[in-house]
């Protein structure tokens, strides 16, 4: 049976036309007013129950949760609130929900917290501010591939099975076929991984970047949308076991146009949302506002959700060296006062949230892009710079969030990078393709990193990252 989905219903000006939606049972006040909604939209549509003309046993069936369909006409709606509503003149009961066991679970009216949806991620979804999370974690997916394919990259599938740590940091899920009861061992008495089902040690990628360069110096740029995974043991708000990255590469391209495209590329996606999102944000914003009402004022978000976007198109990001960025913290009243958690005290120090944040939201006040890392704390793939002592490398720090992008001009010189592979251990023959791509035409090229759910909590406004993507998965948690 075609149906009108709630979003065109409640834009439709099709008066006195039959009309047939379905959706699920929002609300059922006074045995007459149905709110639907079908997940097009945060809103929801008023069905108007007529005298006498819905059966007394379907009635009773109408709790919140039900799966219906509603065959009406629309009219404009006698009440505040809404500009449409439909005159019910049948209804088909298509999944009923029990109200005693609907009392056990977060479809109750009742308002629950966070943590409590989360017990219950296959439910939270029909929750307003999880639908309202989810339809914006979708555009903004839409809006990535839309930026990237305007401007003519092409999109590359990189393994999510692989041999290598592109990151060189250890911390790769292993995979593996065999019995772990029989694991199977060589003459030294090491596990034996030429008897396992890929003939060698594999892993789930933590990163497509090294199959995406090799794709970029044949097809000048590419981008990987995909999930990766890593098995860091942190338990907190802004790291997942599993997530999706925004990966692009390009062939013929520095640092300094790195920069430029990962400005130009968040600010688009940025734009996209604010213009075809509004109701979402709006409801997502508000939620804001009243959960900031139970806050000291000290605690208080700054600046109204959508404004905190428009924040971030109107203003060019800084962009600021490593250098200068470790004499500001040092030299900052947190750092004097010994407020840091991770007090910086010399060059060369890792930055950690707390000092990301500190630049962005109190010194800078404004997205910062840091570059020019110490190359002891960045990747081995990263340029060496003239000092030797530096790599090409920057990082966009957000305010709320602290890092959401992590790029770097690749190292494009076949003997330094294999000396810096060698002074990290990093065998040649495990990577013997990759250093096959600066034998063949190697180029200066460059690339990005961009966790997605980074960007749909700074969007959303959400405080935890667990809360914008559909089945989080951390340590001790793979319910789902």
């Amino acid at each position: 049976m075609k149906h009108t989905k709630v979003i065109d219903v409640l834009k439709s000006d099709k008066l006195l036309q039959p009309i047939t939606v379905k959706g699920w049972v929002r609300s059922f006040r006074n045995d007459r007013f149905i709110a639907i909604n079908d997940g097009s939209t945060i809103k929801n549509i008023q069905c108007v129950l007529e005298d006498n003309t819905i059966d007394q046993h379907i009635i009773d069936r109408i709790n919140i949760g039900a799966a219906i369909v509603v065959d009406g006409t629309l009219a404009e709606s006698e009440g505040k609130g809404q500009r449409v509503e439909i005159k019910v003149t049948s209804i088909d009961i298509q999944g009923d929900a029990d109200p005693e066991e609907l009392k056990l679970t977060i479809l109750s009216p009742k308002r629950h917290s966070l943590e409590k949806l989360r017990e219950q991620a296959h439910l939270r979804v029909r929750t307003n501010t999880f639908g309202a999370i989810m339809r914006l974690r979708s555009k903004l997916s839409f809006a990535i591939h839309e930026y990237f394919q305007k401007n003519d990259f092409y999109y590359v599938h990189t393994p999510i099975i692989t041999g290598s740590d592109a990151e060189g940091a250890g911390e790769a899920f292993k995979v593996t076929n065999f019995d772990l009861n029989n694991v199977p061992k060589d003459e030294n008495g090491a596990i034996d991984y030429k008897q396992d089902f890929f003939g060698r040690e594999t892993n789930l990628t933590v990163s497509g970047q090294l199959e995406g360069e090799t794709y970029a110096m044949g097809l000048g740029q590419i981008y990987t949308f995909g999930p990766t995974f890593r098995a860091e043991n942190s338990n907190t708000s802004r790291h997942l076991a599993e997530f999706w990255m925004v990966e692009p590469e390009i062939a013929f391209c520095d640092l300094d146009g790195n920069m430029d495209l990962a400005e130009d590329f968040i600010k688009y996606v940025i734009q996209y949302v604010l213009d075809n999102c509004q109701d979402d944000l709006e409801f997502l914003e508000n939620r804001l506002v009243q959960e900031d009402k139970q806050k000291p004022q000290a605690e208080r978000a700054e600046m109204l959700l959508r404004d905190k976007l428009k924040f971030v198109l109107e203003n060019n990001f800084k962009r600021v060296s490593y250098t200068e960025a470790i004499e500001i913290l040092k030299n900052s009243k947190p750092n004097k006062k010994k407020k840091f958690k991770y007090p910086i005290n010399e060059w060369g120090a890792d930055l950690q949230s707390e000092h990301e944040r500190y630049l962005v939201e109190k010194h800078f006040k404004c997205p910062v892009i840091l570059f020019d890392y110490p190359a002891k704390i960045k990747a081995f793939y990263m340029r060496l710079n003239e000092d030797e002592k530096t790599v090409r490398a920057m990082d966009i720090l957000f305010p709320g969030i602290g890092e959401i992008v992590g790029g770097s001009q690749r190292e494009e010189r076949l003997d330094v990078l294999k000396e810096k592979m060698k002074a990290l251990e990093i065998p040649e023959e495990e990577l013997w393709w990759y250093l096959d791509t600066r034998k063949f035409g190697t180029c200066t090229h460059s690339g990005f990193g961009l966790g997605f759910e980074r960007l749909v909590l700074f969007v959303t406004g959400m405080g935890n990252i667990r809360d914008v993507i559909p089945y989080p998965r951390t340590p001790l948690n793979a319910e789902f």
